[in-house]
């Protein structure tokens, strides 16, 4: 007669933890949307659309001619303090040599002059400078890119850190792989973006537990750009001794329970 009590007091916390588990798993998985079974194709993803040029930004500027020695005088960069900048694996303050774009939009460069060039893609902007330069050299090649495109990763994540990226065409699942993924604390149904809108910032929220992400017009960065992971409730229970020790006292008088109850 007592089996019985045993078995069926005994199986609910199994039960419960077999929900809880899987409930865990569940949010820590990217995407877990998709069935691992089925192969989907996006027909509409995120379009990208190139970054433009802001005041503070620091560009690489090259003129290349047939004889280098010519435009040595206009490729004269200066070194610009990067504060906050890193790589993946230097993190801290960084020195980038470039040409800085002034609070008024302008970049200054040696026999050119000065160069508006706020507001323009760096494929326009390579277009505004070749035209310019074409006044002093013949057939001219200029390369411009951002010296200093950089993204800032924060909350739970492994390297939380500001990152300089070499090209401009960066998501934010590249920028969770610099900062080395979240940890299992983050709530990956619920990261905050902040974009700087000039005198306004704009706050959005991604969820990376769906696949829609992928068609989010946010799914490419922008320079500046802030990730923040947000800590869930797990972490807020590891960091709660006390709440700890309560979960431990409430399982030992289960567990009494449990053990007075088969003895009925």
């Amino acid at each position: 007669m007592k089996r019985p009590i045993f078995s069926r007091w005994g199986f609910v916390p199994l039960v419960l933890l077999l929900l809880i588990s899987s409930c865990s798993v569940k949010k820590i998985v990217y995407f877990n949307d998709l069935p691992a079974d089925t192969t989907r194709i996006l027909k509409q993803a995120a379009a990208f659309t190139e970054p433009v040029i802001q005041s503070d930004d620091i560009l690489s500027i090259t003129i290349q001619t047939l004889d280098p020695t010519t435009a040595a005088v206009a490729n004269q960069a200066v070194a610009v303090q990067a504060v906050g900048a890193s790589s993946a694996t230097n993190v801290g303050s960084q020195v980038v040599s470039g040409f800085l774009v002034d609070k008024d939009g302008y970049v200054h460069m040696a026999l050119i002059g000065k160069v508006e060039v706020k507001g323009l893609t760096t494929y326009q902007a390579r277009e505004r400078i070749t035209s310019l330069a074409s006044q002093y050299y013949k057939d001219p090649t200029v390369q411009v890119r951002f010296a200093n495109f950089k993204v800032t990763v924060l909350g739970e994540v492994t390297r939380p850190a500001t990152y300089t990226v070499p090209n401009e065409k960066v998501t934010v699942f590249d920028a969770l792989g610099l900062a080395g993924d979240m940890t299992i604390y983050g709530k990956r149904e619920n990261v905050l973006l902040v974009r700087d809108q000039g005198k306004e910032k704009e706050l959005v929220r991604l969820n990376l537990n769906d696949s829609d992400v992928f068609q989010s017009p946010y799914f490419y960065l922008r320079q500046n750009d802030v990730i923040y992971v947000e800590p869930g409730k797990a972490k807020a229970a590891a960091n709660n001794a006390a709440r700890t020790q309560t979960f431990a006292i409430v399982g030992s008088i289960l567990s009494v329970l449990i053990v007075a109850l088969t003895r009925l």
